[in-house]
């Protein structure tokens, strides 16, 4: 018997026992109640699998897109922090230079200070030296103005002494 020969016939056409007074095999075992339920089992256990297969397929896409923005946000939180730090150098180096700038200031106007500080004690000393010459020159007038009246005095009393002798 050929495949073909069993498409044409129905469960009618085939014996329900073999020649010898045994049970035929075939189609019929399927009609036993432990086939039956052996074969919805078996077929419940497979539509739970294909659905768990399909549920877990729907969750490993949804922990994959996840997963994706949890890399981009982390890719963006390191472009943040790497602009920050970026900045944070920046500003460093701009300070450095600020405090660079502002130490020769503070040289150049320490070293003008000491400069004028210098100028300035020889301006003093140079005043000190004038009062000490204005002292001797008034001492000195004051001497010489006394000898000045006292000779004037001598010559006008020897004027008025020759004219009165006249």
């Amino acid at each position: 018997m050929t495949f073909d020969d069993f498409k044409t016939k129905t469960m009618k056409d085939q014996p329900d026992e073999k020649s010898n007074g045994q049970k035929a095999k075939g189609l019929q075992c399927l009609s036993s109640p432990w086939w039956c339920l052996a074969a919805v089992t078996l077929g419940v256990f497979c539509l739970g699998s294909l659905v768990t297969i399909v549920l877990l397929g729907i969750q490993l896409c949804q922990v994959s897109d996840l997963l994706k923005q949890q890399q981009a946000n982390l890719t963006h939180q390191e472009n943040i922090l790497e602009g920050r730090s970026l900045a944070q150098r920046q500003a460093e180096e701009a300070s450095k230079e600020s405090q660079r700038e502002l130490r020769e200031m503070i040289e150049t106007l320490a070293r003008k200070l000491e400069e004028k500080s210098k100028e300035q004690m020889e301006l003093h000393q140079q005043n000190l030296n004038l009062q000490e010459a204005l002292k001797r020159g008034a001492n000195f007038s004051a001497v010489f103005a006394e000898n000045c009246i006292l000779a004037a005095f001598s010559i006008c009393q020897k004027a008025a002494n020759l004219l009165t002798a006249q």
